[in-house]
């Protein structure tokens, strides 16, 4: 019988806002538990007990809710924008005799022939989703890219699950690829516009200054021929 990791939880005696910063203040994080068919309930998880959780690599926990052993996934989970501490967690009660959707963290081994030849080896998917019972849940899938030639892909459909373990992804997902290095193109020298129209606005406007000069120039002597007076 598989075992689980046990989840220390408490029913939250008050709801609002108010009760859930008391909650994160104390070091606790305010919970929802649900399951169909039942009430949902609050409950509040120590922080150290949550972050010890998560970090066994388990997906299925074991709690005591109302005198009864019951067992649990995290559905959901809330950061805080700025810190990234959870903030809330959402529990939702499995049944070890039903299958479930899981998400499952894929972990590449083997070294690819293609970057031998300089080829560059991109994880495109990290996660993959599958179906099993809670007690088959696997800490991760192995993908072995051993044989990723140059210019050659990985697809789920080539990888190998577990027993009682089937795949919710499609088949035809990428999950790796091997290219060539992408060349580098340099960006050609922008053309400054307006430069010919500025010199040509300059251009303009010292001819335009000139005449203007000119014409005052001329002015003023129609202005002395004028003012001369005639000899009698």
């Amino acid at each position: 019988m598989a075992s689980y990791y046990k989840l220390p939880i408490e029913v939250r005696p008050g709801i609002g806002t108010g009760s859930a910063r008391e909650i994160r203040r104390n070091g606790r994080i305010p919970a929802n538990y649900y399951y169909h068919g039942e009430a949902n309930q609050n409950l509040v998880i120590d922080k150290k007990a949550f972050l010890h959780a998560i970090h066994s690599g388990q997906h299925v926990f074991e709690i005591e809710l109302n005198g009864e052993t019951v067992y649990a996934m995290i559905k959901d989970a809330q950061y805080h924008p700025v810190t990234e501490e959870v903030i809330h967690v959402d529990l939702m009660r499995v049944r070890r005799t039903e299958k479930m959707t899981f998400s499952i963290p894929l972990v590449f081994e083997g070294e690819a022939p293609g970057m031998n030849e300089g080829g560059i080896v991109t994880h495109v998917a990290t996660a993959i989703d599958i179906e099993c019972y809670p007690t088959d849940v696997p800490e991760s899938i192995t993908v072995d890219i051993s044989g990723l030639e140059m210019n050659s892909t990985i697809t789920l459909e080539e990888i190998t699950l577990p027993a009682d373990v089937s795949l919710v992804s499609p088949e035809d997902t990428t999950i790796a690829t091997c290219n060539p290095p992408k060349a580098e193109i340099e960006p050609e020298p922008e053309e400054i516009e307006g430069e010919e129209g500025e010199e040509g606005e300059e251009v303009e406007g010292e001819e335009g200054e000139a005449a203007e000069g000119e014409g005052d120039e001329k002015s003023a002597k129609g202005s002395d021929q004028e003012a001369s007076p005639e000899k009698s």
